[in-house]
C-alpha cells in the first residue's frame, strides 16, 4: 500500500511557527492528495500521506504529527471512525475534510473529537492557514504568553497548555483548551456564540453556531461531575456560555 512522506523546501520558517510543521494527510484521492501536498510542501510543511483509514491510527502514533488532515470518505475505515479511534489515544489536532455539506455531518465530526473542518472543494491558502493555526495552538504559540489562571478548583497554565481540576490533570484537545481558556480569562462574563467563534476560529463566519455547542459539550464531559447539570461551565439560555467563578 502506497505511503509517501515529503518535507517542504523552506525548512518550516512559517508565519510565527518556529519549527517545521508535520502533517499526516489521510486521503485516497491521488490527484487531490498530490496537488494539496505540493502546495503544502512549497510552504515548508512536512507531509506524510496515508491512503486508507485503517492505516491511519498506527501511522499517527508512529509519526507523531503536529496536525492530522483527515478525509471522511476512505477505504478500510471511514474518517469518523478514525477520528474516534485517534481521540481515544491522542490529543493531536484533527482537521476533517469533507465533501458533505450537511450540518449533521460536521456536528458528528466535531462530536467525535475533530478540532476543525474544511469542505471540498477547498482553497489551498485557507487549508494552510487552518493547519498553521492548529499547530500554533497545540504548541501554545497562539497569542501572547499569559499567567496561570485559577477559578475555584480549576487551574489553567496557558504556557504549558495544562489544565487541572481539583488537583487532577484534565486532558484537552487544542480546541477544547482554547475554549476553556477564553472563558477563564473572563470569569463570570457571558460570551455568546459569535464571540466564541471569533476567539476560537478568528472569524465568526468560518464556522457554524453548533460547532461551539459541540466543543462545550466535550469540555463539560471532562470537567463536570454531572455534565447535564453543570456547575462550572454554564449555559445562559438565549445568550451564551460562562465560566462560573468559585463553583465546584
Amino acid at each position: 500500500m502506497l505511503r509517501r512522506s515529503f518535507r517542504g523546501a523552506t525548512n518550516g520558517i512559517l508565519l510565527g511557527v518556529t519549527e517545521s510543521i508535520r502533517v499526516l494527510y489521510v486521503e485516497d484521492d491521488e490527484r487531490l492528495a498530490r496537488l494539496t501536498m505540493e502546495y503544502m510542501m512549497s510552504h515548508g510543511i512536512e507531509v506524510h500521506l496515508v491512503p486508507r483509514g485503517d492505516l491511519a491510527v498506527a501511522d499517527v502514533l508512529r509519526i507523531r504529527p503536529d496536525v492530522v488532515l483527515l478525509d471522511l470518505m476512505l477505504p478500510g475505515v471511514d474518517g469518523f471512525e478514525v477520528c474516534k479511534q485517534l481521540r481515544a489515544r491522542s490529543d493531536v489536532p484533527i482537521i476533517m475534510v469533507t465533501a458533505r455539506l450537511e450540518e449533521a455531518d460536521r456536528v458528528r465530526g466535531l462530536e467525535g473529537g475533530a478540532d476543525d473542518y474544511v469542505t471540498k472543494p477547498f482553497q489551498s491558502r485557507e487549508l494552510l492557514a487552518r493547519i498553521r493555526a492548529q499547530a500554533r495552538r497545540s504548541r501554545g504559540e497562539a497569542g501572547p504568553k499569559q499567567e496561570r489562571i485559577e477559578i475555584g478548583p480549576l487551574v489553567i497554565e496557558p504556557v504549558a497548555m495544562a489544565v487541572t481540576l481539583r488537583g487532577e490533570p484534565v486532558v484537552l484537545t487544542a480546541n477544547e483548551f482554547a475554549l476553556i481558556h477564553a472563558l477563564a480569562q473572563r470569569p463570570g462574563r457571558v460570551l455568546d456564540r459569535e464571540q466564541l467563534l471569533q476567539l476560537l476560529h478568528g472569524a465568526a463566519d468560518e464556522a457554524f453556531d453548533r460547532s461551539i455547542d459541540v466543543v462545550v459539550s466535550r469540555v463539560r464531559a471532562k470537567l463536570e461531575l454531572d455534565p447535564k447539570n453543570p456547575k462550572l461551565l454554564k449555559t445562559v439560555r438565549g445568550v451564551g456560555y460562562m465560566l462560573a467563578p468559585g463553583e465546584a
